[in-house]
């Protein structure tokens, strides 16, 4: 394969700018069919993103042998039997996150993914881009110390009431939708694998929850923290701090450092340092390293076993704060 020819599964909002626009400026990469429920719906997608077969069914996409691989971003319900279909059929799949609605779907797709001997990443985006892979650098590099704490903020204000993150049948909840991030980065940060010892939320419906705060413990002694939020008071805020003996590292906005970032080291002697980032989208990382392990087969940040211990926390999240689990 020279080449990786992409179907996409569905006219998402999120996927101009997490694969159409980013393929623009990959080499080797060419998006090559779409479907939607509503044919007239994606006609008008294919046509304003010049891509050049639409399908009437999601199955179509699947079965066409001139496409290497799907990208999937349904609604969080729908990633499972539709990642696994893809899988099935010998598609590489890049799936948005997060990968499953729970930890047992996710380890059911990684064991498809591993019979089929496919690619399956979870787009994690923003682990792909140089400013996480320094902050996961500095942070177990031992220039911060012990590591004492690590704690994540995602709070976006989202007030459409009928949003279909607020779902439970469709996988909603802040913890889905945003928590995700803050698990991922505290486990990316420290390297381990977290106990969720406690847990509280504020619903948005009954199950559905629209603010969360987790305590964390890891097993190196770090304590940790999230808090996330779907629909509230607060403004905009993103960002995490990692906690040393020996001083601090602060990064303000991981998710989109493309179009703002803070990147601050203090240490305990006084000093302090800001460094700077590329300005380039952290999709464009993330698909150049999609397509590196499709055709080069390079290994991925963000595959299955990762997804199955990200999900498993999530899951954690979700019994500590007294609310079901998605399905």
């Amino acid at each position: 394969m020279t080449t990786l020819r992409i179907g996409v599964l569905g006219a998402a909002k999120i996927a101009p700018a997490a694969l159409l626009k980013p393929a623009r400026d990959v080499d080797r990469v060419e998006v090559v069919a779409v479907a939607a429920r509503d044919r007239a719906r994606a006609d008008a997608f294919a046509s304003k993103w010049s891509i050049p077969t639409v399908y009437d069914s999601y199955e179509a996409v699947i079965a066409d042998a001139e496409i290497d691989a799907v990208y999937n971003p349904l609604p969080n319900g729908l990633h499972a039997p539709w990642t696994i279909a893809a899988l099935e059929a010998g598609k590489h799949v890049l799936c948005e996150k997060p990968l499953t609605s729970n930890a047992e779907q996710a380890r059911q797709v990684a064991e498809v993914a591993e019979r089929a001997g496919n690619v399956l990443m979870e787009a994690f985006h923003y682990r792909y881009h140089p400013l996480m892979m320094r902050a996961v650098e500095v942070a177990q590099s031992g220039e911060l110390g012990d590591l004492q704490h690590v704690e994540s903020w995602m709070q976006v204000p989202l007030f459409k009431r009928h949003d279909i993150r607020f779902d439970l049948s469709l996988g909603g909840g802040a913890v889905m939708d945003l928590g995700c991030y803050s698990i991922h980065q505290l486990r990316s940060l420290t390297g381990e694998e977290p106990t969720v010892v406690a847990a509280s939320a504020k619903e948005r419906s009954p199950g559905v929850d629209r603010w969360m705060q987790a305590d964390l413990v890891f097993p190196g002694g770090a304590t940790g923290k999230f808090t996330v939020s779907l629909y509230g008071a607060r403004a905009l805020r993103i960002g995490f701090r990692v906690v040393g003996s020996d001083g601090e590292l602060r990064v303000f906005n991981p998710a989109g450092p493309q179009m703002m970032h803070r990147f601050t080291v203090r240490r305990n002697d006084g000093s302090s340092r800001r460094e700077k980032f590329p300005r380039i989208p952290t999709y464009r990382y993330q698909l150049e390293a999609f397509r590196d392990a499709v055709v080069d087969g390079t290994p991925v940040l963000t595959g299955p076993s990762d997804s199955v211990a990200n999900m498993a926390v999530i899951d954690a999240v979700y019994e500590a704060a007294g609310l079901p689990l998605r399905e």
